[in-house]
């Protein structure tokens, strides 16, 4: 298959900021750059970086613009092909054998493993599809070492071998977006399949303009006082650094709490929105005069 795209989701970088951005979704020039760079290229992307920086959030935005659906494949230690790829409906094959009784075992093995019997999993059902599709496999690297030989196959000639059915090739290959909160390396052989994104926390302007937009009846001041103080909060040794979602949280607790000013009082009654582990509220409390 052609190494590009049959038809991509964008035609510029400035597109994919603008259409980004019309679902809430502000990305810096990197980010829109690697985008566009990934759907031209109909390469997939592996973004990386700390958890709640909006990796997952990406995919999903990237889908809504381009009316895409939306196939997710999350991984965890333990998930196998049987949940990744395929498996077969054991239990209807059962029954498809015991109705045909009379048959010989090579009639029945012909029946039970054809296309009604097949429960196709993220990947294959990705593959498969005809309409555009963004395939996200969250959290690459939750999964097992031996998952990474199968999305090898996946994504290096977008298609999957069903041994019953023989080889299906996409016929429209999906956008593919793969995230990772670098808790194991990820090897060299799946990361020469993707281009690369890293992507951070945003610096301060940019998470105020996210907070704003998703958060109209805040205004620029407290804004800007919010994203400071979470700021300061992630610069903390904490169990897990307030995410940009929560960010936004703690912007609509405010309003609703309706507080015009981020004094003490203030955040210690609502701290329990933005950090959710009692050693970090308790260090949080401790350091108040940094936020």
């Amino acid at each position: 298959m052609d190494e590009q795209r049959e038809t991509g989701f964008f035609d510029s970088v400035e597109e994919v900021s603008d259409r980004l951005a019309e679902v809430g979704y502000l990305a810096s020039t990197a980010v829109a750059t690697t985008v566009f760079l990934a759907d031209r290229l109909g390469k997939p992307l592996l973004v990386e970086g700390p958890a709640g920086v909006g990796k997952t959030e990406l995919a999903k935005a990237v889908a809504a613009v381009a009316g895409a659906r939306l196939v997710r494949l999350q991984c965890y230690e333990g998930v196998d092909e049987s949940r990744a790829l395929y498996e077969w409906n054991h239990a209807k094959q059962l029954l498809r054998i015991t109705a045909g009784r009379e048959e010989s075992w090579e009639q029945a093995r012909t029946d039970i493993f054809g296309e009604e019997f097949l429960l196709p999993r993220p990947l294959l059902t990705a593959i498969r599809g005809s309409e555009p599709t963004v395939l996200l496999i969250d959290e690459t690297d939750k999964a097992d070492v031996e998952v990474e030989g199968l999305l090898l196959e996946v994504l290096s000639d977008f298609q999957v071998t069903v041994p019953e059915l023989g080889t299906i090739t996409a016929e429209r290959r999906p956008f593919v977006l793969l995230t990772s909160n670098a808790s194991r390396e990820l090897s060299e052989a799946l990361r020469r399949r993707c281009l690369f994104l890293h992507l951070d926390f945003p610096d301060p302007e940019l998470e105020v303009r996210i907070v704003r937009s998703r958060v109209p009846g805040l205004d620029q001041v407290l804004a800007e006082s919010v994203v400071a103080a979470v700021g300061a909060l992630r610069a903390m040794e904490l169990r897990k650094a307030p995410s940009v979602a929560e960010t936004i949280d703690w912007a609509r607790t405010l309003l609703a709490l309706g507080a015009d000013t981020l004094d003490d009082a203030v955040v210690r009654r609502s701290l329990g929105v933005i950090l959710k582990h009692q050693e970090d509220l308790r260090r949080a409390a401790e350091k108040l005069t940094l936020v």
